[in-house]
């Protein structure tokens, strides 16, 4: 009877949080963590805690398909990971090479449209995990309505060295000019990267930090981050939902506070013209001694406060409606 209260009242807060979106983010990032504790607390081995692990990421990718995200970003194996003695190793590259070649089957797969996209040093992986990389892009390199990336052997300060360097040899070779380095150069030298920037990092597991994750598509981007308590093999669907809330209030700030700028920019502006014009009329009543200062008063000149603000607020909004949405756009 209680589990069957709880189920009962979990659905309907899930159906709470659904009503409560509006603007879902395109891409979300996840960072996957808390698979090895949620084994350990259990009794269980590492290797069980990352099938479990595994588990969900199958669900979360139903949940993205239901409220209309168009690219996950899954973090699956860091640089990092390259460290982990070889008995946890071992199995973890065989479930890669094993989810990987599942995935890519799946009917369901391509019944969704999904695209799967490795990124990272792909090269240092084993060869029973590359051939199954190669494989499941292979087969789904024909979809084209979700994408999902799948970051292994990757690590953000090791992408963006990779690609600074890469930039320094085609400068000391002639090939390009340091003035010419831009942003579509570094992307151009990156990983085979994510269609889009990063609008929201999700990590699980209790830690608050990003861990080397996407930190041109993501910080770059200043995505919105949700951290929750949760092992990865118990993240949720209310988990899920609730890190798509943090993203939209996040966006509702972010848009009231861009409107807020704009318009102290324009009231600022208005400030000033107003006071350049009382300035202008002072230096006019000084120049024309024949008639008594009283006669060029400021409302004789058509600058009263009033009418001088109202009118430069209406003209500084037609010439600086653009740089108050570049200015917005500075923090």
């Amino acid at each position: 009877m209680w589990q069957r209260l709880r189920g009962l009242a979990g659905r309907a807060y899930r159906r709470h949080l659904r009503r409560e979106i509006d603007d879902v983010p395109a891409h979300v990032a996840v960072i996957q963590d808390g698979n090895r504790r949620y084994a350990r607390e259990r009794g269980d081995d590492a290797p069980d805690g990352h099938r479990a692990g595994a588990d969900t990421t199958e669900r979360v990718l139903d949940w993205c398909a239901d409220l209309g995200v168009s690219e996950l970003t899954l973090y699956a194996f860091s640089t990092e990971n390259f460290e982990r003695p070889d008995e946890e190793l071992e199995p973890l590259f065989d479930l890669l090479e094993h989810k990987l070649r599942e995935f890519a089957d799946a009917d369901r797969v391509h019944e969704q449209g999904v695209r799967v996209r490795a990124i990272g040093d792909v090269p240092r992986l084993p060869p029973r995990v590359r051939d199954a990389v190669e494989y499941a892009e292979r087969r789904t390199a024909g979809n084209d309505r979700f994408t999902l990336n799948v970051a292994l052997a990757y690590g953000g300060r090791t992408e963006l060295l990779d690609a600074a360097r890469a930039i320094a040899r085609d400068v000391d070779a002639g090939e390009m000019a340091p003035e010419d380095v831009d942003v579509e150069t570094v992307e151009e030298r990156l990983y085979d990267r994510p269609i889009r920037d990063v609008d929201l990092i999700v990590r699980t597991g209790g830690d608050e930090r990003t861990s080397n994750f996407l930190p041109w598509h993501a910080n770059g981007n200043e995505a919105a981050v949700y951290f929750c308590a949760p092992y990865w093999p118990e993240f949720s669907e209310a988990d899920f939902l609730r890190a798509i809330r943090t993203y939209e209030s996040r966006e509702e700030s972010w848009q009231r506070a861009r409107a807020e700028r704009a318009a102290a920019l324009v009231r600022a502006l208005a400030e000033v013209e107003f006071a350049e014009a009382r300035a202008a009329a002072a230096r006019l009543r000084e120049r024309v001694p024949r008639l008594d200062g009283s006669d060029l008063s400021d409302d004789a000149l058509g600058i009263a406060e009033g009418e001088a603000v109202g009118s430069a607020d209406s003209e500084s909004v037609g010439r600086t409606d653009g740089d108050a949405r570049d200015a917005s756009g500075a923090d």
